[in-house]
């Protein structure tokens, strides 16, 4: 088992930025892909961003690439989600998941621990 935290979401204007957090428990995670996802309400969970964590190679949802950065803290077991630049259609929940399974990182259905969640709103 893998457990999952998240933080820092919040409310923002337009153009502001907001740190995601999302601590690790309960495996190595050596071999595991980290992967930021969201959803807002009525839509479909979308693939953000994620990391390898023995590496740190890094993928992200093109759209997103120029104003999302995703980061791995080794010593603090966690995944950073740096979003600048939001617009009110980056409002969604914002999920942290693990995978150690082969499979395409970016669909949701390939990770196999989720986090609760944590809510990012933007305002116009």
């Amino acid at each position: 088992q893998v457990q999952l935290v998240e933080s820092g979401g919040g409310s923002v204007q337009a153009g502001g930025s907001l740190r995601l957090s999302c601590t690790a428990s309960g495996r190595d995670l050596s071999t595991y892909t980290l992967g930021w996802f969201r959803q807002a309400p009525g839509k479909e969970r979308d693939f953000v961003a994620a990391t390898e964590w023995r590496g740190g190679k890094t993928y992200y949802f093109d759209p997103v690439n120029n104003r999302f950065t995703i980061s791995r803290d080794v010593a603090e077991n966690a995944v950073n989600l740096q979003v600048d630049s939001l617009t009110p259609e980056d409002t969604a929940l914002y999920y942290c998941a693990a995978k150690s399974s082969n499979g395409n990182l970016r669909l949701s259905g390939t990770y196999a621990w989720w986090g609760q969640g944590t809510q990012v709103t933007v305002s116009s």
